[in-house]
């Protein structure tokens, strides 16, 4: 820590991080795509989610924070009920990549001994090409896309490993990955996290993400027996709508049923067919109203999250209509086994709803074959 008693954290938000999620945009690199998504209702929720983290942090008497003017920062420190000083001020309304980079610098320069950054890999790669490891950083996660390693599990995690470092606790360091995808052939089906470098993040494993593993499952057996019995319980429930959640083993209950499927979006099925392809949050809830409804989901492999990493259309609201006992979550023993014990993990935005969600979950894992794990 600074030589100063006083913990010194640098807070800067990318007010753009996830804005493509909800609308199905699966990103938000660019000016066009965010003013497509604005254009489509899509909602600004980086803000929020550093707000949740900096709550974890009320009461600290032995911190000083220090970020960036308006929605850049002050405004989660204000409503955290945090204060703050602003070193960095953008000269105009549309933030860009410079402007999180220019921040992080001036933040640097005052000493800071964290600096917590809400965004997606896209901000942990312009935070990486301007700070390199020169300085420990974590992220709140707040992005569609969120491969790597410098990120908290939750927005409330990346607050709680802060206020460790804040009271003085031993809590080491260690080198994690960045990485980031293309987007536009994330658009297309096509899933490649390149690697980029790495920053220095707190090392605190019940709070900080695994990479994301990549590529598809090769259990092809395995998978088999869950399309099998997934699909069959699908076709004896004409009555049910069935939303389905991204991912190859989604995919494969698709292939099952013959359905054309979005392997990195949502698609709703009732009666056998098709009623909504890739659809956004709204859609989302808009055709399933009225409707008896189950979600299929799988988990995130290496990382265990079921919700908040690239299905935000898979809203709070959609959730909370469903219900716990509507969700039907699918996944290989072996996609399991890799967590090593870790819990899986609901980040849907809305910390009441996380919680309860919690607890013992039931995982189709086989024909018939189901086994129950911790989830938080």
């Amino acid at each position: 820590m600074n030589s100063n008693t006083r913990f010194r954290l640098g807070v800067v938000v990318n007010p753009f991080a996830g804005i493509g999620g909800a609308v199905a945009l699966k990103g938000s690199d660019g000016a066009a795509i965010r003013e497509k998504a604005l254009a489509q209702g899509a909602e600004q929720k980086a803000a929020e989610k550093m707000c949740r983290a900096l709550m974890q942090l009320q009461g600290t008497d032995n911190l000083l924070v220090f970020t960036a003017a308006g929605e850049m920062g002050m405004d989660s420190c204000q409503q955290a009920g945090l204060s703050a000083e602003v070193v960095y001020s953008p000269q105009t309304a549309q933030t860009e990549a410079e402007h999180t980079q220019q921040a992080a610098r001036a933040m640097m320069e005052k000493g800071i001994d964290l600096l917590l950054f809400a965004g997606g890999d896209g901000t942990a790669r312009n935070l990486y090409d301007e700070l390199g490891t020169d300085q420990v950083v974590l992220g709140v996660p707040a992005g569609v896309k969120i491969h790597s390693g410098v990120y908290a599990v939750t927005p409330s995690a990346a607050g709680k490993v802060a206020l460790k470092m804040a009271m003085g606790e031993l809590v080491s360091e260690f080198d994690a990955e960045v990485r980031d995808i293309d987007e536009d052939a994330f658009r297309h089906g096509n899933v490649t996290a390149k690697y980029y470098g790495e920053m220095r993040v707190p090392r605190e494993l019940e709070y900080i993400q695994a990479v994301k593993m990549g590529g598809k499952e090769h259990e092809e057996l395995v998978l088999d027996d869950i399309a099998a019995y997934v699909s069959e319980m699908i076709e004896q429930d004409d009555e049910t709508c069935y939303v389905m959640g991204s991912g190859s083993t989604v995919a494969a209950i698709m292939d099952a049923l013959n359905l054309d499927n979005t392997l990195l979006g949502v698609d709703v099925i009732c009666a056998g067919r098709v009623i909504g392809s890739d659809v956004s949050a709204k859609t989302l809830l808009e055709i399933t109203d009225g409707q008896p409804v189950k979600l299929i989901v799988t988990l995130i492999g290496g990382q265990g999250h079921i919700l908040g990493r690239g299905n935000q259309q898979l809203s709070p609201a959609f959730i909370k209509r469903l219900g716990k006992q509507n969700m039907l979550i699918v996944s290989t023993k072996q996609k399991l086994q890799a967590l090593e014990g870790r819990p899986l993990r609901f980040d849907s935005g809305d910390d009441a709803l996380d919680e309860a969600l919690s607890g013992s979950v039931q995982v189709i894992t086989g024909y018939q074959d189901k086994v129950l794990y911790p989830a938080v």
